[in-house]
């Protein structure tokens, strides 16, 4: 009988938990106002994101080299990425912890006690024996605190939903420092680009120089003449050389994104510029599943909910149920006898009757954090909306000037053409040919910051849409722990 006790108690109990309550409010999220169609949405396809948005190597689509071999290198090799996952594999092993509370805690102990004392010779009362004696124990523990009232349960769930949340973070981490690349590899570029446009400028200064001077000689022109075409020159000398410090910068800005000191990273001159690639952008409830700084948000949404269930349950009592099981034995010799075997049971329970309000400000504060993280919730909503509003009014907006632009850039290359030569024939100064070289040139670099921007914009679109991300990627934290 003394066998079938404990085992009828640990039933009882367990029958007693699984049939509980959980206090506290169960986890809903909030509604948030989706609207049916982006405001800026014309000019640009509607597409359903399972099929036809970015996903997994968003970045393949802009056919640049250097972005193909260095972004698959972010997720492994950046220090941000890094960090976040570290915070990723502690909030798993926070679950951990809480679930552990679920089960009792069994241990053992064993005990060896070796005792030298005197004793008194009944023959004479001065005459001392040093008896020496040994006992021992040997015992089996067991401690539980069942979860009556679901305050263990809901902490796991907090934590879990923390876990969720951090896993987010360093997918939006991951998404943040690919879309940086991006922009870091796009920069450099269109520096390139830059340098190229200058040097065709510097050589076809240089033949003007050549043409000025050859007139100089001849004694056929003003003397300023020279000065002016010289000036312009070495002006725009000066651009090509102020180049290279922009160029460094880029260059060690990509390298530190991937996780390498900038010495150790050279990249080539480039003669071409990334394609701009076509984002379809989706409905706008999409964004709610897509962006990871929404399931960053939601997710703590769920933890703040679940923790005001852990500061109701302090409201009810704690109880605790242990028990032992073992032998003990003096002197030591037989110490695993049957008749040296004991045992025992026991309960307790707790109970605050008065805390001066603690408990119920426990709640407040609970309630209140929860209140705050569904503000933040839905101000990310709102946010998430803006940024890809933003992106497709800059995306149609700069299209429009990029097709102005090509225009200007012919136009002021032929009047470049025809000022040089009308003053080759006489019939101009100088100086109208070099306001129109300045022209030519100001277009062209007007041109090349406007493709600029539309590369960033794309790039900031594919962020904003959530990149190559889902939130039903987001692992089940109870399996993730599992596991390890």
């Amino acid at each position: 009988m003394t066998m079938k006790i404990p085992r009828k108690t640990l039933a009882a109990s367990m029958t007693l938990l699984l049939g509980g309550c959980m206090v506290g409010p169960d986890y809903h999220r909030p509604q948030v106002t989706v609207p049916i169609q982006y405001k800026e949405l014309p000019g640009w396809t509607a597409a359903a994101p399972a099929e036809d948005l970015p996903k997994g190597a968003w970045w393949t689509a802009f056919n640049d080299p250097l972005l193909d071999q260095l972004e698959p290198m972010v997720s492994v090799s950046n220090q941000t990425v890094r960090a976040d996952y570290a915070n990723y594999q502690a909030a798993l092993a926070e679950v951990q912890v809480a679930r552990s509370a679920l089960f009792p805690n069994i241990g053992i102990t064993g005990q060896v006690t070796r005792d030298r004392v005197p004793t008194t010779n009944a023959g004479s009362a001065a005459e001392h024996i040093r008896q020496v004696t040994s006992s021992g124990s040997l015992e089996g523990n067991v401690s539980w605190a069942p979860d009556f009232w679901g305050k263990v349960r809901r902490t796991v769930e907090e934590n879990k939903a923390n876990a969720q949340a951090s896993e987010a973070t360093l997918a939006n981490a991951t998404l943040s420092e690919r879309t940086a690349l991006a922009t870091a590899v796009i920069d450099l570029r269109v520096t390139d680009a830059n340098i190229d446009l200058l040097q065709k400028t510097v050589a076809a200064y240089q033949e003007s120089l050549r043409v000025v001077s050859n007139q100089d000689k001849a004694g056929t022109i003003a003397p300023s003449n020279v000065i002016t075409a010289r000036t312009q020159l070495e002006n725009a000398q000066a651009s090509l050389i102020a180049l290279g410090v922009a160029r460094a910068q880029d260059a060690h800005a990509i390298a530190v994104l991937v996780g390498k000191n900038p010495e150790d990273l050279d990249i080539p001159h480039s003669i071409s510029l990334p394609a701009l690639p076509s984002v379809p952008s989706g409905v706008p409830s999409t964004l709610l599943e897509r962006r990871p700084d929404i399931a960053v948000a939601e997710r703590q949404m769920a933890a703040q909910n679940a923790a005001i269930g852990v500061a109701i349950a302090a409201y009810y009592p704690n109880i605790s149920l242990s028990g032992t099981d073992g032998f003990s034995q003096s002197p030591l010799a037989g110490l695993l006898h049957i008749a040296n075997r004991v045992w025992s049971l026991g309960a307790s329970a707790t109970e605050t009757l008065f805390d001066a309000g603690a408990r119920h400000g426990e709640v407040a504060a609970a309630e209140a954090t929860y209140d705050a993280a569904v503000a933040n919730y839905r101000g990310t909503v709102l946010t998430a909306f803006r940024n890809v509003e933003d992106d497709l009014a800059g995306s149609s907006i700069l299209a429009q000037q990029a097709q102005v632009l090509d225009a200007a850039v012919h136009d002021a290359t032929r009047g470049a053409e025809i000022a040089f030569n009308e003053y080759r024939a006489g019939t101009v100064d100088y100086t109208t040919v070099a306001t129109a070289q300045t022209t030519q040139l100001s277009t062209q670099q007007t041109a090349l910051n406007v493709q600029q921007q539309r590369l960033l914009n794309a790039v900031s679109l594919i962020g904003d849409l959530g990149g190559g991300w889902s939130a039903s990627e987001l692992g089940d934290a109870k399996q993730a722990t599992a596991k390890r």
